[in-house]
């Protein structure tokens, strides 16, 4: 009773920091709305958000969004979806840092601040946006979505003096430009659009993500290259690929179908372990760890003598950072079978891929802060335990406690991203969409467009299936 009566904001702030942080990661926190969304009731999924509407007041309040504009988008609700991830990039152009949260999170973890997204989940609420006003006709307001991904990009970019991420250009975004301008006969910008994509595909995407171009991009190309009159370009790529192109005209419109394939990752906690090693540098430690060959020298040259002298006194500590959970899809391939021929759907996006990069290069940007953060609460646990041993105890089971990595991530994102171009024909066409998984499985799922003649229709599904 004495220590307790002597140390009890101690045991307030660890209860207060269990109740606020808990020890379950985001995933297993709202397991319930991903078994509904993992298992296709995206009703109940909806229903979940609907009760749970202190999230959008709450740290999480970016997620909410994000998860009420997705099951939105694939309900069908087009305007509604469009309305959230409204509200969800405002927040994110919104998010000023908050020192006094910066500052709590030097002595506890990054949970007790709003979050903040991954660079690849800012640009893709405008990828969903684009989708939306693809279906509601108003292609003008897709572009413009399209382009503020690429402008985005260039933006996070820009900050980053060091370590800059893989992911700086989107071939997608482009593609996608390509094709709405193309589908408003604007086939001078598709053109440039699609020349864009390519260059992207052929270094960024060849290099860090092992995408190969889509054959279909090299016949956009070459089509809007000829529908254009540059005649000199579509025989450069002619050559470039290897091909003979003949204009073939789509008298009765196409169907342009996006496959959104599996679920993307969830995040989970990984520890990395460090030592000190002797420096030679005055007012400097430096931290290492041999298994990712990391070295990390901090400057305490502005600590006070104890803190100085607490912070040579450390030998090992453990890191805690997130790390990526892989989900792989069901389905490995997907094809599209109409009376016309076979059409496979191919690759645009990797968005697994891009998401276990960019981690790990901000990773390498903020490792430094980390180990600050930590070594910092070390050293406050030995000068505290050097002036009472009961409250260094106690700042031990804080320190303890509170070390824990941000689990929280956009967790309705698909694996990946495909697409195919389907001629219709005149009237009522049944469109076959077979998906494939690993061994004899197939699954058939029938659509059915209407040919226009000079119009492009657009569709996007998505199949949740994860293995």
């Amino acid at each position: 009773m004495v220590i307790f009566k002597k140390h009890q904001r101690f045991f307030i702030l660890i209860i207060l920091i269990v109740l606020w942080g808990g020890c379950a990661t985001y995933y297993a926190q709202n397991i319930d709305f991903q078994n509904s969304v993992a298992q296709g009731d995206f009703e109940k999924a909806n229903s979940l958000l609907d009760k749970n509407k202190k999230e959008a007041t709450s740290k999480n309040k970016l997620l909410y969004y994000l998860n009420r504009g997705y099951v939105s988008w694939i309900l069908q609700n087009y305007e509604q979806s469009n309305y959230y991830f409204s509200i969800a990039e405002n927040t994110i152009e919104d998010y000023i840092q908050n020192y006094y949260l910066e500052a709590l999170t030097l002595v506890s973890n990054p949970n007790v601040k709003p979050y903040k997204p991954e660079d690849f989940e800012t640009v893709m609420v405008n990828y969903f946006m684009a989708l939306n006003y693809i279906k509601l006709s108003k292609f003008d307001d897709a572009i413009v979505e399209c382009k503020r991904i690429n402008i985005k990009l260039n933006q996070l970019n820009d900050k980053y003096k060091d370590h800059k991420n893989r992911y700086q250009r989107d071939a997608f975004a482009h593609t996608l430009i390509g094709i709405i301008y193309e589908a408003n006969k604007d086939y001078n910008n598709a053109f440039i659009a699609y020349r864009n994509a390519l260059e992207i595909y052929e270094t960024d995407y060849k290099e860090y993500f092992n995408i190969t171009i889509p054959e279909q991009l090299k016949q956009d190309i070459l089509r809007s290259a000829y529908l254009t009159g540059f005649y000199d370009e579509v025989g450069f790529y002619e050559e470039k690929f290897g091909t003979k192109y003949n204009y073939a005209p789509k008298e009765n419109g196409e169907l342009v179908f996006f496959w959104l394939n599996g679920l993307g990752l969830y995040k989970s906690e990984s520890s990395i372990n460090f030592t000190k090693i002797p420096n030679q540098e005055a007012g400097f430690v430096t931290m290492v760890n041999d298994e990712y060959n990391f070295s990390f020298p901090l400057y305490i040259g502005d600590k006070t003598t104890k803190e100085k002298e607490a912070f040579h006194e450390l030998r090992f500590f453990r890191v805690a950072f997130p790390k990526y959970v892989e989900r792989i899809p069901y389905y490995t391939n997907a094809k599209i079978e109409t009376n016309t021929g076979l059409y496979n759907l191919e690759q645009l996006q990797n968005i697994n891929d891009i998401a276990f990069k960019t981690l790990k290069d901000r990773m390498l940007r903020e490792m430094a802060s980390a180990i600050m953060r930590l070594a910092t609460k070390k050293a406050l646990e030995a000068l505290a335990d050097e002036q009472d041993e009961d409250l260094g105890t106690l700042l031990n089971i804080v320190n303890t406690i509170t070390e824990k990595a941000d689990t929280r991530n956009w967790q309705t994102l698909p694996y990946s991203i495909s697409y195919a171009r389907v001629p219709l024909n005149e009237g009522i066409n049944e469109i076959s969409f077979k998906t494939y998984t690993r061994g004899p499985g197939v699954n058939e799922q029938v659509f059915k467009f209407e040919g226009t003649k000079g119009k492009t229709q657009f569709h996007t599904y998505h199949t949740i299936a994860s293995n």
